[in-house]
C-alpha cells in the first residue's frame, strides 16, 4: 500500500498529487482518472476503475495511515515523515526494517478502516450495515442499530492493497513480509472491534438495550500497532514443506502470531542524514531536555548536543464565560526555552 495507494492524480486539478494528500475536492469520480494514478500497478488501475466510488475512501485511509504513523512516531529519531514523491514514505520503506513493517500494516489498517466507515454511514452504493449482526445476544441485549461492516472493508483492503505484493511472487521475501504486516494491520481492527450500546426505557431506564459492533478509533489502532513494532520479530525465509515461510531469525523466540510484525533487516540508527537510504536525520529536530526517554535531547540528538533557544509563545489566557453564549480570553505572550539538535 505505501507504493500502491500513495498516488494520485485527478483529471483536472490534481495531477500530480499524491492520494494521501488528494483533498476531496480532487476525488476520484472518472475512469481516466484511475489511468494517471502514479505507483499503481495494472490490477489496482482495473480495481480502481470497477470501484471508483470507494477510491476516496481509499483516499482517506492513506491520510489517515500518515498522520497516525506521524503521531506515534513525533517523539523518535525516525517520525514518519512524507516525501513530496514516491515513494511518500521515502526510501525507508523500501528496506525491509521494522519501521517499513509498520507503515505496511498502518496503511492496510487505514484503508479497511476508512472503506468500512463508508459502508456504515452509506455512502457507498455496494455495501452498508452488518446485517449479520442480529437477533439476541448471549448477555440478553438485542442486536439493532448499525453494525460497522468489517468484513468487507478487511476484503476490500486484501483485495486492493495486497494485490501489488501477490504480483510479485509467493516466494519473494519482501512480498511475504509485506503480506503479513498488512494482514498484522487489519487483524488490528479485528482483535479491538467494539459493542455499543443504547438503553431504551422510562425516564432513560435501560428496559431494552440495543446495541451494534463498531470499529474502534483509529488511535487506538495506533496504539496497538506501536505496541506491535516495539515487540516486532526478525525473520528470514526458510523452506517449509514445499514452500516458503518467514521464521524468526533467532531460533531461541517463539514464532510471531498473525497479530505481530515480522522485518528482515536491522534498522539504521536515523542519526544523520543518508540522501541514498531516505534518512533525514534528527539536526533541527526539538527535543526534551529533562526527558531520559527516546525524546530526550541525550538520545534524540545522538550525542551531539542541541542548541537552546529563548521563544516567544502566543497563547489565550484569562479565559472568561459570557451569557449567552462565547467565550472571550486574551492573548498572552510567554518566553519559553526551546532546545533542538545540533
Amino acid at each position: 500500500m505505501p507504493e500502491a495507494g500513495e498516488a494520485a492524480s485527478s483529471s483536472r486539478k490534481a495531477r500530480g498529487r499524491y492520494l494521501a494528500k488528494l483533498s476531496s475536492v480532487g476525488s476520484i469520480s472518472e475512469e481516466e482518472t484511475c489511468e494517471k494514478l502514479k505507483g499503481l500497478i495494472q490490477r489496482q488501475v482495473q480495481m480502481c476503475k470497477r470501484n471508483l466510488e470507494v477510491m476516496d475512501s481509499v483516499r482517506r485511509g492513506a491520510q489517515l495511515a500518515i498522520e497516525e504513523c506521524q503521531y506515534q512516531f513525533r517523539n523518535r529519531r525516525w517520525n514518519c515523515s512524507t516525501l513530496d514523491s514516491l515513494p511518500v514514505f521515502g526510501k525507508v520503506v523500501t528496506q525491509g526494517t521494522r519501521e517499513a513493517a509498520f507503515v505496511y500494516a498502518i496503511s492496510s489498517a487505514g484503508v479497511a478502516f476508512a472503506v468500512t466507515r463508508a459502508c456504515s454511514s452509506g455512502e457507498l452504493e455496494k455495501c452498508g450495515c452488518d446485517r449479520t449482526v442480529h437477533g439476541v445476544s448471549p448477555q440478553g441485549f438485542q442486536w439493532s442499530g448499525c453494525s460497522d461492516n468489517i468484513a468487507y472493508g478487511v476484503a476490500f483492503s486484501q483485495s486492493f492493497v495486497d494485490v501489488r505484493e501477490r504480483s510479485k511472487g509467493a516466494s519473494s521475501s519482501r512480498a511475504l513480509m509485506n503480506l503479513h504486516n498488512n494482514e498484522a494491520g487489519r487483524k488490528a481492527i479485528l482483535t479491538h472491534m467494539r459493542v455499543e450500546c443504547k438503553c431504551h426505557g422510562v425516564s432513560g431506564s435501560c428496559e431494552v438495550k440495543t446495541c451494534w459492533r463498531a470499529v474502534p478509533p483509529f488511535r487506538q489502532v495506533g496504539h496497538a500497532l506501536k505496541e506491535k513494532f516495539d515487540g516486532a520479530t526478525e525473520v528470514e525465509p526458510r523452506r517449509v514443506g514445499s514452500s516458503r515461510a518467514l521464521v524468526p531469525r533467532n531460533a531461541q523466540f517463539k514464532p510471531h502470531t498473525d497479530e505481530d510484525l515480522v522485518y528482515l533487516e536491522p534498522s539504521p540508527d536515523f542519526c544523520e542524514q543518508d540522501v541514498r537510504s531516505g534518512v533525514l536525520g534528527t539536526r533541527g529536530r526539538t527535543c526534551n531536555k529533562t526527558s531520559k526517554a527516546i525524546d530526550g535531547c541525550e538520545l534524540l540528538c545522538c550525542g551531539r548536543g542541541f542548541h537552546t533557544a529563548q521563544v516567544e509563545l502566543a497563547e489565550r489566557c484569562s479565559c472568561k464565560f459570557h451569557w449567552c453564549c462565547f467565550v472571550k480570553c486574551r492573548q498572552c505572550q510567554r518566553l519559553v526555552e526551546l532546545h533542538t539538535c545540533r
